[in-house]
């Protein structure tokens, strides 16, 4: 019985004691309960703070939340993206690209690449942009253009990674695989047969420069149509480029039409060319000092006089301003400078300036905090320039270099804009003789309306020479298989 009534007075004891453990329990529940819907306010109140400053920028999936009740802000949901679906492919192997030159020539090499790695079916790998060349821009690629976009857009035709998978990225880093340079101008067939077995014995090629390195006729109709719609729809600029350069457009815009003159004539592109109309002694000795410096500019030597007379130079300032008064191009009409900064300074500038006073550059355009951020990235600036040359009533290029080609070739595909390319060999003798007044002004003038009836952007094919394919026009200046003829 004693053990009986131990047990009793134990349970009487445990009772007691389990209600005073439960109730602490509960009152510690409510005091944890209590503090988390404290703090639950307290991020709402935070929340709907932020969003009565910051709006949209933050919070654009909450529209209740942020919206002020006394406002009438009405916010539709985002457009949905509808993306092509992947391709499926067996993958041949993974294809690494280092691009050379400026940002126009990078752009017909990532084309070209792209083009390349969907023929192979293998992997590329997001194009490394040119950081060593003369302009010395530190930019990558997702500097420039809107990588999630490229990478998404062209998924149907070739996958595209921003990097290597880190197994295989440990065999680069090994110096396992091949890094080569492309033969210039090759058809295909050259990469199915010489590039595509390094793939597969490599697992990882690297093309270590990609300018000009695919042929500009003789593809498969698909290759060609591929390129174009990279260049036209896979390559898109960064928002903050476009914004800025939509900016520049409307700026421009409220005051009527306006040309955009694509003046070659920066230091880097007569140094290089051996270019030295209208330089004094001074600055002669200055280009060809510059043009040595650079190893990899191989013409040392130049003729500038010889060069000039074969079309082979850049427009100066004054030879361009008397062209744009001899084709009747309005005194008044504003003129847009795509360029850098124009060697000579407003000493060459002058006679241009005193034709056509409405002279606008960026620069003063813009103000000088909006365009910090572009300042020593060349290529930014020319993807600016890009974005304006595209959307202006007449491009006029003084210079067959990259630019001048491939905008006019986009400007084709968006309906056959107005482009004046100049016949350089042919205005040169013309300048020349009315100059030492062999050719009266009228003579002059109908003699240059003349020579570029035809030279406008209007529908035609490309031309082709074979076995001379430098010589040849180049695809993206007049890509006609992706256009309406």
């Amino acid at each position: 019985m004693g053990g009986c009534v131990a047990f009793t007075g134990g349970g009487e004891g445990g009772s007691k004691g389990d209600k005073s453990s439960s109730l602490m329990v509960l009152s510690q529940a409510k005091m944890i309960l209590w503090m988390t819907t404290l703090l639950l306010w307290i991020c709402v109140v935070q929340l709907l703070t932020v969003g009565e400053v910051w709006g949209p920028r933050l919070l654009k999936t909450w529209p209740a939340c942020y919206t002020p009740a006394q406002t009438n802000i009405h916010l539709s949901l985002e457009p949905k993206v509808f993306l092509p679906p992947k391709r499926a492919y067996k993958n041949n192997g993974y294809l690494m690209v280092s691009c050379n030159g400026g940002l126009n020539q990078m752009r017909g090499a990532i084309c070209d690449m792209v083009a390349v790695a969907r023929y192979l079916n293998v992997t590329l790998i997001v194009p490394e942009l040119d950081k060593s060349s003369f302009w010395a821009d530190p930019s990558d690629f997702e500097d420039i253009f809107d990588v999630d976009h490229f990478i998404r857009s062209l998924r149907d035709e070739v996958r595209i990674l921003k990097e290597l998978p880190p197994r295989l990225k440990r065999r680069v880093d090994l110096g396992k695989f091949r890094s080569l340079a492309p033969i210039s101008w090759s058809d295909i067939s050259y990469y199915h047969n010489q590039i595509l077995p390094l793939i597969r014995r490599y697992k990882v090629v690297h093309l270590n420069r990609t300018d000009a390195r695919l042929a500009n006729n003789g593809l498969p109709l698909e290759i060609q149509k591929l390129r174009c719609r990279v260049n036209f729809s896979g390559l898109k600029f960064t928002s903050q480029i476009e914004q800025l350069g939509r900016k520049v457009v409307n700026i421009l815009r409220k005051n009527g039409p306006f040309l955009v003159l694509h003046l070659r004539y920066e230091m880097d592109m007569l140094a290089f060319s051996g270019c030295t109309q209208g330089c004094n002694s001074e600055e002669v000795e200055e280009l060809t000092r510059m043009r040595y410096a650079y190893p990899w500019w191989k013409e040392k030597e130049i003729n500038s006089d010889l060069k000039r007379k074969e079309g082979l130079c850049p427009m100066t300032p004054e030879e361009t301003a008397l062209i744009l008064r001899a084709l009747r191009t309005d005194r008044n009409i504003q003129i847009y400078i795509a360029a850098g900064e124009i060697y000579g300074g407003e000493r060459r500038m002058a006679s241009l300036a005193a034709e056509f006073p409405n002279l606008v550059r960026k620069e003063m355009l813009l103000d000088p905090m909006e365009l910090g951020f572009f300042q020593n990235h060349s290529s930014q600036m020319a993807a600016l320039d890009y974005f304006v040359s595209l959307e202006s009533d007449i491009f006029v290029p003084t210079y067959d270099g990259n630019m001048a080609r491939v905008v006019e070739g986009h400007r084709r595909y968006l309906g056959f804009k107005k482009t004046i390319r100049f016949d350089r060999k042919v205005l040169i003798d013309l300048i020349d003789r009315y100059n030492e007044g062999s050719l009266n002004w009228d003579d002059f003038s109908n003699t240059v309306k003349e020579v570029h009836v035809d030279r406008m952007g209007r529908p035609k094919r490309r031309v082709m020479i074979a076995d001379r394919p430098k010589e040849e026009e180049y695809f993206y200046a007049n890509p006609y298989e992706c256009l309406d003829l």
